[in-house]
């Protein structure tokens, strides 16, 4: 007789637990969430008078204590948090394009683009599709390795995004430019609004006073290990997303800001000995498309920019063959089961972060991410709503107990909470299970999408 795996006695240990049937509800609830985080404490809503309107107590649960979402972005780390994360930002990008949740339908009618903006080159590297690098003349570098590639590379091929020659590519820029990305992309919304306020023949101090540019942007990792952004840039009135632009305001003069800004933006690095100040700017790849309702001429549907940008908030270094988890030595680096280009990055990171000089980009710290440091995704302060406001409206649909951990005045009633963090993750049974139940949701929405003819969305915001 075959004997019994951990996770087999695990599951058996689990079954017989008299609370086991509560605790496969909580999981259910959470949609089978990899790395549940468990709370305990209560939470008491009491109206005006002071009558208790609604009282919960982990007291009663399997263990005292209840199971929520890990709310991890990554899909290497928890797909059903990741794919409800995804839901939320379909959602609110969407809702900045054509209205909804609390922004009025009236910005459909705005000038609306998608943008693309890249890394520059830092040096030659492999890539899919077309011929690789061909040269009839062929030719090496000062390195003695060939500067031409005729091969044919599909998109699983382990050489695309590799580098030609390593000796010759620029690791330091390109770790520099992914620590100061989120400064040059700063700077890049600066002089974009600045060129706009020239366009139009106004002081740029009085362009707020016209029209507001408002944006959402995602990071994405390509193949050679360098981050581009998408953005959803949009064109509003003075008062935000419920008054129009002026006239002048189109989305050409939106778009001749941008390459504007794009092709003169830029930041210095920090001054080292090694490297001395070196300048950072966008790559010459800059792809614009007009966002509409129907598609056509070089447009794009704003559902199929709101499915673009939710796909990739998922995503992470993982996905480009790196790690999401932090490092903490040379030694760790050197172990990692990644390539060889990744792993020069990280180790160039580990070396530029010992110069005190550089100490203030943390580059150690953020290793695991090549030096960038920046959010998978942000946005202006008007362009749509937030994160915290569709999770708030999921919960209040879902009736969901463990939200408001703080105390306060919500709606008129007074909500006092009292949450202790006690735990985290699955036992083998426990995350054998879970898997089992996200698997059966994810089935079930494949199912549902296909009887319906398919959305081609990622996900909505409840999740049900």
């Amino acid at each position: 007789m075959r004997a019994l795996t951990e996770t087999e006695r695990d599951i058996i240990r689990l079954v017989h637990e008299p609370g086991f049937p509560r605790w496969l509800e909580q999981i259910h609830a959470i949609g089978g969430c990899a790395h549940p985080i468990y709370l305990s404490g209560r939470k008491t809503i009491r109206d005006a008078t002071g009558a208790v309107l609604q009282h919960y107590d982990t007291s009663h649960e399997p263990g005292g204590r209840l199971a929520v979402r890990c709310r991890n972005r990554r899909e290497s780390r928890c797909p059903s948090c990741s794919r409800l994360h995804a839901g939320d930002t379909f959602h609110l990008v969407r809702s900045g394009l054509v209205g909804g949740k609390h922004v009025p339908t009236a910005v459909a009618g705005h000038p609306r683009l998608f943008v693309t903006l890249t890394a520059p080159s830092f040096g030659a590297v492999h890539r899919a599709g077309e011929r690789c690098h061909p040269r009839r003349e062929g030719g090496q570098c000062p390195h003695g390795r060939p500067v031409h590639c005729g091969a044919h590379h599909a998109d699983t091929d382990p050489h695309v995004g590799q580098p030609l020659c390593p000796a010759c590519y620029d690791y330091p820029g390109h770790v520099l430019w992914h620590a100061m990305a989120g400064r040059l992309w700063n700077r890049f919304c600066t002089e974009a609004r600045r060129q706009l306020a020239s366009s139009a023949g106004i002081p740029r101090s009085r362009l707020r006073e016209h029209v507001l540019v408002g944006f959402a942007k995602v990071a994405e990792f390509q193949r050679r290990g360098a981050v581009h952004f998408h953005a959803v840039v949009r064109l509003d009135g003075p008062h935000g997303p419920g008054s129009p632009p002026p006239a002048w305001a189109t989305g050409d003069l939106l778009e001749e800001a941008i390459r504007q800004a794009a092709a003169t933006t830029y930041v210095r690095a920090p001054y080292t000995h090694a490297l001395g100040e070196p300048v950072l700017r966008w790559g010459p790849q800059i792809d614009i498309h007009p966002i509409r309702g129907l598609v056509g001429d070089g447009a794009v549907s704003d559902s199929a920019v709101a499915a673009y940008v939710a796909k990739y908030v998922s995503k992470s270094i993982s996905d480009a063959g790196g790690t999401d988890q932090r490092v903490r030595s040379l030694e760790e680096i050197q172990l990692l089961p990644v390539h060889a280009h990744l792993r020069a990055l990280m180790l160039t990171c580990w070396r530029l972060g010992g110069l005190p000089e550089l100490a203030d980009l943390r580059l150690r710290a953020w290793a695991h991410t090549l030096g960038y440091r920046g959010h998978v995704l942000t946005k202006s302060r008007a362009y749509s709503t937030t994160y915290k406001a569709l999770r708030a409206a999921r919960a209040d649909y879902l009736g969901d107990t463990s939200r408001g951990q703080g105390d306060g005045l919500v709606d008129g009633v007074d909500v006092e909470s009292v949450w202790r963090f006690v735990g985290s993750g699955h036992t083998p049974g426990e995350a054998e299970i879970a898997r089992g139940i996200a698997a059966d949701r994810e089935h079930a929405r494949e199912e549902a999408r296909f009887a319906g003819g398919g959305s081609g969305r990622p996900g909505v915001g409840v999740d049900l």
